[in-house]
């Protein structure tokens, strides 16, 4: 057997636009732990899922929270639809749509080409009730996560659905397959591919459609959701920098990483404490690069533009951030 030949991975790109001392955040506490995802509600009320289940409402501005639901699982992505009702990614129970007014929660998706949800993740909807859905992994569930961005084994995928039809796999391949958000005119999707440190592009319309390539590659962080802003960029939360083991480990045979991911939970690699978020341009360049310690809040899922502010969630933390947003560089 050859002897593996380590060489240091590349450097991360540097920002286009002026890193930025992201302001000192404001917290919202919301009684439950794990606001991973927010999106916002046709009142201009925040929505987030906690880790044990409940979708909650959040007044961004008195702070007031409350209930709207309890989906039985794991709750990530959400998208409000028109007609007052939400998508929520339950991790562990697929598509679900909920009713904030009744509470009532229905499946919608549980599958995609005969395999099952295994790890639904985020969602968007395009003007014309076109859904696109994110499944991280199709070998370990969430509480697993680290073990594939260890193993490096890429099987997510991105699923679109047009309800009334069959959903179909659109993007597959991918590292981890996390947050999705659509450029402002919908004329394609980008897909957050956690572990490679970089966002693709899906065409959705013009010469391209159909066709897939890289948004922004190279990030120097882990990107996790995406959010199209009012101001037409595209928000990334990175949850954390980048890490020389992990690194390290996608340069060596597949049985080694598979070895490493078994080691118990303690010794494997570990998020680091940081906040950390991008805005993109509609050409993948960052107009906005914010980035903090990580004491008052950290491993940022989540950032979500919602006119000067940005609010913030978080895979771990017990409240919603809001921080001013910058003058962009």
């Amino acid at each position: 057997m050859e002897p593996v030949v380590w060489r240091p991975p590349p450097r991360p790109r540097a920002a286009a636009g002026r890193r930025t001392t992201m302001p000192a955040p404001r917290l919202l506490p919301i009684g439950g732990e794990g606001p991973e995802h927010l999106a916002l509600d046709a009142s201009g009320k925040l929505l987030t899922g906690v880790a044990d289940g409940r979708i909650l409402r959040v007044d961004p501005d008195g702070g007031h929270v409350e209930q709207v639901a309890r989906t039985g699982g794991r709750p990530l992505g959400l998208h409000a639809l028109p007609d007052g009702r939400v998508l929520v990614c339950d991790a562990y129970r697929g598509l679900l749509r909920i009713d904030p007014a009744s509470g009532a929660v229905e499946t919608v998706l549980s599958e995609a080409a005969g395999e099952p949800l295994r790890v639904c993740s985020n969602v968007t909807v395009t003007r014309d009730g076109t859904v696109y859905v994110s499944d991280a992994s199709r070998r370990f569930p969430l509480h697993l996560w680290k073990g594939d961005l260890l193993e490096h084994s890429g099987t997510g995928r991105v699923v679109r659905w047009v309800p009334g039809s069959e959903p179909e796999v659109v993007v597959d391949g991918l590292q981890f397959a996390n947050g999705v958000c659509l450029a402002p005119d919908e004329s394609f999707l980008v897909v957050a591919e956690t572990g490679s440190y970089r966002l693709r592009r899906l065409w959705l319309t013009g010469p391209r459609a159909g066709a897939d390539d890289v948004f922004a590659d190279n990030l120097p962080g882990f990107p996790d959701n995406l959010t199209t802003g009012g101001s037409g960029l595209i928000w990334v939360a990175l949850a954390s920098a980048r890490d020389v083991m992990v690194d390290l480990l996608h340069r060596h045979h597949p049985a080694l990483r598979k070895a490493v991911w078994s080691l118990p939970s303690a010794l494997l690699p570990d998020a680091r404490r940081t906040a950390w978020v991008r805005g993109l341009d509609a050409e993948g360049r960052t107009v906005h690069d914010l980035r903090r310690d990580g004491r008052a809040y950290h491993m940022v899922t989540c950032a979500l533009e919602d006119g000067g502010r940005l609010h913030l969630g978080s895979l771990v933390e017990h409240a919603v951030a809001t921080v001013p947003l910058p003058r962009a560089a």
